[in-house]
């Protein structure tokens, strides 16, 4: 069976970065996914396509396929008040925030500048180029309420 949309595919992958370290891997058929829900980056899911069980391939994902490019836009400077007061910030850490539309996002806090926090609300992955080791274990049809809630259900179903 080809991967297609409203398929699952299991699958094993290595995702590295340009300098050859990983960065995510997932072994003994851990990572599923539908296909054409949009569940996996964009380059993937169209390398991904046609496809059948027991294919490997080698894959590389451009950024504005993956990610995006970084948008500088997404780097704000925020008032210190708005952290708790007794927080112990350093940079590298990461909260949820709302995003100007009111969505949840996560934002790392890149540096501190007096009283200001300088939040990156950029994928961490975003604006690098990304290389796929991908092994198709299996393809199976997806089940109709999989398609309905647009992403793959474990063992005995999903509740919602």
């Amino acid at each position: 069976m080809k991967i297609s949309k409203h398929r699952v595919a299991i699958l094993d992958y290595t995702l590295t970065g340009e300098d050859g370290q990983v960065i995510d891997e997932s072994h003994d058929g851990s990572f599923s996914y539908l296909h054409g829900a949009g569940n996996i980056i964009p380059g993937l899911e169209k390398a991904l396509d046609g496809r059948k069980s027991g294919e490997s391939l080698r894959v590389v994902i451009e950024a504005a396929d993956a990610y995006g490019e970084r948008d500088p836009a997404r780097i704000q400077r925020v008032p210190r008040d708005r952290f708790p007061p007794a927080a112990d910030l350093q940079a590298g850490m990461r909260f949820q925030a709302q995003s100007q539309e009111g969505h949840p996002q996560v934002v790392m806090l890149t540096a501190i500048e007096g009283p200001d926090i300088i939040v990156d609300a950029n994928h961490p992955l975003a604006g690098r180029r990304l290389h796929f080791d991908v092994t198709i274990l299996s393809v199976r049809s997806a089940k109709k309420e999989e398609i309905t809630h647009r992403h793959v259900h474990g063992p005995g179903g999903h509740h919602h």
